[in-house]
Parts: C-alpha cells; sequence; structure tokens
C-alpha cells in the first residue's frame, strides 16, 4: 500500500536549490496525439476508419492494413498487467533522480499492449486501469492504476509526478472578491493545501465574507492589485518563493461588444485586469515558480487562469470582454511554453456564464462558484492543461473542434 505523504519540512536556505529536470520530451508529429488527450485528462488511443484495429505506439499508418485514416478516440483502459520492473538507475537525470521507478506492459482488452509506467500499488497478474497523464515534459504518457481505488492512492511517488495535487502545497489566489473565492479556499483545504494566500486590492473598500476567510487557519489575505505593476512585485518579493500553485481569478467583465458601446473606458480596463493583468503576474512570480520545479514534496507545479469559454469565439452581446480573454488565452499559450523547462504547467480552466450580477440576464445553465471550485482541483489532481467548467463550456469546446467558423456564425445569431 502507499504509504500517506508525510508534510516537507522547512527548506534549508544554505542547501544547494535542486535543479528542475526534465524527462526525455522529443515525440512523434503522431504521438502529439497522446499528448492533446492528455491535457484533458483523457485516454485516448488512435482507431483505424478502414478496419477499426486499435493501434499503438501511435503511428502514421494502420498496423492491419496499412490505411492512413487513423482517428483518436477514447479507448476502454481496462487491461492487466502482465509485466513490470522497477528501474534503479538511469542514463537520464530526470529518471536518475526520481528511481526506484517502476514500469511495465499493459494488455488492454481493446486488443493492443502497452508500455506503461506503474503504480506502487499495481501487482503484476492482475486487472489495472490506465490513464493518460502529461509529465513534467508537458508529454503524454501512461500509467497504470489498481483497478480498484487504494488509501492515499494519490499519495504515489510516480503518480504525484503527473499531477498538480495541492496536498501540502502553497497557494495564491489572486483576488479575494471574486464571487467563487471562498468555494475555492474550501475546495483547496480540502484537498490539502496547507496555507492559501489571497490577493486584495483597494484594502479601504469593506466587501461581504472578507471576515470569515481571513478567520480560516492557513488562509492570509494580501495586498495585490493586478493592475498595479508595483503592487504585485511587492508581493512577489515576500511570498514569491512561497507559491507552489497561483490561480489568476482576477476579472474584469461588463456586458457590450463593439458598436453597443460609445468608448474605449471599459474595454481599456478589461484588457488592463484580464490580459495585461496577466502578464504582470507572470512576470512577477513566474521566474521563481519555474526555478521551484525541483523543491520536492511542495516543489512549484501550476499556474491556473480562469477564462471564459468564448475565448475560443466570442459572443457578441460581450464581445469587448471576450477580446481580452481571447488575449488572456493567447498569453497563456506562450507562458506555458515558457515554464515547461521547470516542469510547471499552466492550466486554463475555461466556463460559460457564471452566476454573477454581470449575467444575471443570460439563461441557465450556469457555472456556480461550487463547481468552479470542484473543477479546478480535479484538473489539479489530474495535471490538466485545459479544463472544460459547464455544459456550456464543453458544448462550445466541441463545436469548436468540428466547425470554428461554422460556431462563429452561430454565435453571431446566423442559426
Amino acid at each position: 500500500m502507499t504509504d500517506p505523504l508525510k508534510p516537507p519540512p522547512k527548506k534549508d536556505p544554505q542547501k544547494v536549490q535542486a535543479v528542475p529536470l526534465l524527462p526525455p520530451s522529443m515525440r512523434s508529429r503522431a504521438a502529439m496525439g497522446l499528448t492533446a488527450a492528455a491535457a484533458e485528462a483523457r485516454f485516448m488511443l488512435q482507431h483505424c476508419a478502414r478496419c477499426g484495429a486499435v493501434q499503438y505506439p501511435p503511428r502514421d499508418a494502420c498496423r492491419e492494413c496499412l490505411s492512413v485514416d487513423l482517428d483518436w478516440r477514447d479507448t476502454d483502459p481496462r487491461g492487466v498487467l502482465i509485466a513490470e520492473t522497477t528501474v534503479r538507475t538511469s542514463p537520464n537525470l530526470y529518471f536518475r533522480g526520481q528511481a526506484p521507478w517502476r514500469t511495465g506492459t499493459v494488455r488492454l482488452e481493446a486488443g493492443v499492449s502497452v508500455v506503461v509506467h506503474v503504480h506502487g500499488d499495481c501487482v503484476k497478474g492482475q486487472a489495472v486501469r490506465l490513464i493518460n497523464r502529461l509529465d513534467r515534459a508537458g508529454q503524454g504518457v501512461l500509467m497504470a492504476l489498481p483497478e480498484e481505488a487504494t488509501p492515499d492512492m494519490a499519495d504515489d511517488p510516480e503518480l504525484r509526478e503527473l499531477t498538480a495535487d495541492p496536498k501540502h502545497r502553497r497557494v495564491l489566489i489572486a483576488d479575494a472578491r471574486a464571487d467563487h473565492t471562498p468555494a475555492l479556499v474550501q475546495a483547496l483545504r480540502a484537498a490539502g493545501a496547507t496555507t492559501i494566500f489571497l490577493g486584495e486590492a483597494e484594502a479601504w473598500r469593506p466587501w461581504p465574507g472578507r471576515a470569515a476567510l481571513a478567520a480560516l487557519e492557513g488562509v492570509h489575505i494580501l495586498p495585490l492589485d493586478v493592475t498595479d505593476t508595483a503592487s504585485v512585485t511587492e508581493l512577489a518579493g515576500e511570498i514569491g518563493g512561497k507559491v507552489d500553485i497561483l490561480i489568476n481569478n482576477a476579472r474584469f467583465l461588463r456586458p457590450g461588444g463593439v458598436l453597443s458601446r460609445t468608448d474605449t473606458a471599459w474595454a481599456r480596463e478589461e484588457m488592463e485586469v484580464n490580459a495585461l493583468g496577466l502578464m504582470r503576474l507572470a512576470q512577477a512570480f513566474g521566474p521563481g515558480m519555474r526555478a521551484r520545479g525541483a523543491d520536492g514534496v511542495n516543489s512549484a507545479v501550476a499556474w491556473v487562469n480562469i477564462l471564459s469559454a468564448h475565448a475560443l469565439v466570442p459572443d457578441p452581446a460581450y464581445g469587448a470582454f471576450d477580446a481580452s480573454q481571447a488575449a488572456a488565452l493567447s498569453l497563456s499559450q506562450s507562458l506555458r511554453a515558457e515554464m515547461r523547462p521547470g516542469g510547471v504547467r499552466v492550466m486554463n480552466v475555461f466556463t460559460g456564464p457564471t452566476e454573477d450580477a454581470w449575467h444575471q440576464d443570460v439563461p441557465p445553465p450556469k457555472v456556480t462558484p461550487g463547481a468552479l471550485a470542484r473543477a479546478l482541483v480535479a484538473g489539479l489532481r489530474e495535471g490538466c492543461e485545459e479544463v472544460w467548467c459547464g455544459d456550456v463550456a464543453r458544448d462550445l469546446a466541441e463545436r469548436w473542434r468540428k466547425g470554428p467558423k461554422v460556431l462563429e456564425r452561430e454565435m453571431g445569431g446566423d442559426t
């Protein structure tokens, strides 16, 4: 059975800091399909559209009929662990530092044998289920888990390397005033986060719920205004070396598109908070987090942005806000590439309309604070890069994948 994860000791500042190391990251273009699926924690393999044969490893032509028409599809993850071994040394610096490391072969019910990482609670000859996760290099890898959950299963060292589990980690939430912040705090504390920092702009202005949050053990409310470079830099100087997970939930939202507004004042504020606020946070906290990707139990692991799903395609009724979300999405994708050398993943949580004052006239379904918090924590535990929260967000994502131009017309009222 997996040993429960113990809280880490205080870091000794006199010791040399461990340098983040990454597993091998080179992949073929075909294998990138596995990575794309892992970004959403989906177990997918190639299926031949002509003969139906399941493919592994990823390839350009079917192993049975040589057809090049191979589709990535969700696949039955059940199988049997038919062989396993423990790697105790390796020429690769990452795996040498992580040794011992279990690996093995699983025969899937889908008909193929796959090479996988193996959870410590798996037993040779017994049934297992596979998951597809991103490793520290941001590439999709497969891991075998016990068919049934075991005690402290998430604390397995190999599995923890493939996730951003909040347990024993310190979290910064950028906007304490957001409607969903209390739900986020509750979910993170339940997930085992040890310290939660909350950023507060305009501390002189009272807001409901502040006293309740400030009274919680391990919760600290600190000055932070994402539109003020000095404020962001000052807080980074104070706690930047302690932040393991940063949740950028700062958002400025007003209804209106391009023609319905008489000036650019609100649009400028939306860009200041939603896009440039992200950039200020990244410039202040990003380098420190990237350098702490190998700090052990509470290493820096994730940067989270909460975005509107309309960052993919705008809703004309909120066109200017959606433009700022599209800008934030583009910045987050650039940030992902820059954070990857430190093994820190950038996760975007896309939501549909949320339960707040600015979506009063939007019909349901809408995303509640509790639903957002649950989706975010689940995404961290699964090591995702993309999380779709709510029916509207999931529907938009599916329609966007099928035809971006068609979806643009539908959002514009052409259907």
